[in-house]
């Protein structure tokens, strides 16, 4: 079944997933995935992140809701659905005796239309590593022969459980290049992350989960959108809070004071900035340990964490 080039590659309508003994790790959850994008699925471990994409990978059929990939049930319609998906999980599991090239060549023989396992490994990073053992590898040299095997494919959707995990920062830089490189050639890829500056970095849109449901999604910058930019700075000694412009009129939306220290939020960042620089300039004030910083997607998720944890305090005193 063949979808047209507009259309959703990945299709997640109220998504549920019971594991036995009652527990609902994925809560209800929807979103979708156009083709040649890139969406990243982020939260705290136990969010949800590796239930749901074994539920679009076809590894298990949903407690409820509807999930298509590429058009078709990807649980029901496995066989229709893999030979044109890639997946790489959390951790390949290889036998340790084979070589590099021993273990792609294996894999390639279980694969349809198999690109040659030398120019996958090739692009991976790997073809100086071909006669060496699985063993003998690195944590992160594994990482990439996870990546390497998901490739071999050429798969139109592509799905990556933690990719970077075990990489120094250049594996980490390098396996970004290669995502963008096959985002722009068209593959839609899916992955989960920790890190927060490879989703903000890759993903064109992404979810955080928190405990199974979806707690913000949409571009990284809409998601970083919804948190104050912050701005921190130490004023000299006989000055306070007091003395600076009225907040309120400078887009400030709250503080908070710490000694001399004094960190203000705003939404209207070039604002506030601007009125503090001004007033300090005139009144002749050095504004020590001065910070102006925009909004993050860590902050965003950070924030998403403790609102999270003030809830279930709330529940907790009220039972």
């Amino acid at each position: 079944m063949n979808i047209d080039e507009h259309e959703h590659v990945i299709e997640v309508t109220d998504l549920r997933r019971v594991y036995g003994g009652g527990f609902e790790a994925v809560r209800g959850i929807t979103f979708s995935v156009g083709r040649g994008e890139v969406f990243a699925l982020l939260g705290t471990n136990g969010a949800g992140k590796t239930s749901t994409v074994e539920l679009l990978e076809g590894l298990a059929r949903p407690a409820g809701g509807r999930v298509r990939v590429l058009g078709c049930d990807p649980y029901a319609e496995r066989a229709v659905v893999r030979p044109r998906t890639g997946v790489m999980l959390q951790e390949g599991g290889f036998p340790s005796e084979l070589t590099v090239a021993e273990t792609a060549r294996m894999w390639a023989g279980c694969v349809s239309g198999a690109r040659p396992p030398r120019d996958v490994l090739e692009l991976v990073g790997l073809a100086g590593k071909a006669d060496v053992r699985v063993k003998q590898l690195s944590g992160g040299e594994r990482r990439r022969l996870d990546l390497a095997l998901a490739l071999l494919g050429d798969p139109e959707v592509l799905f990556l459980d933690e990719p970077t995990t075990g990489l120094d920062a250049e594996g980490r830089r390098d396996t970004w290049e290669l995502v963008r490189g096959l985002r722009d050639a068209g593959t839609t890829v899916l992955l989960t992350t920790h890190y927060l500056e490879e989703a903000e970095g890759l993903a064109d849109r992404l979810a955080i989960l928190h405990e199974g449901r979806i707690a913000a999604a949409g571009t990284p910058a809409e998601v970083t959108a919804a948190q104050p930019a912050r701005i921190s700075f130490e004023l000299p000694e006989g000055y306070f809070v007091g003395d600076l412009p009225p907040l309120a009129e400078m887009g400030v939306s709250g503080h908070e004071v710490d000694g001399r220290v004094v960190r203000l939020r705003t939404h209207q960042l070039q604002r506030a900035a601007t009125r503090l620089l001004v007033w300090a300039e005139g009144a002749g004030v050095e504004l020590g340990r001065l910070d102006v910083r925009a909004a993050s997607l860590e902050e965003a998720f950070l924030g998403i964490a403790r609102e999270a944890a003030g809830a279930a305090k709330t529940k907790e005193y009220a039972a």
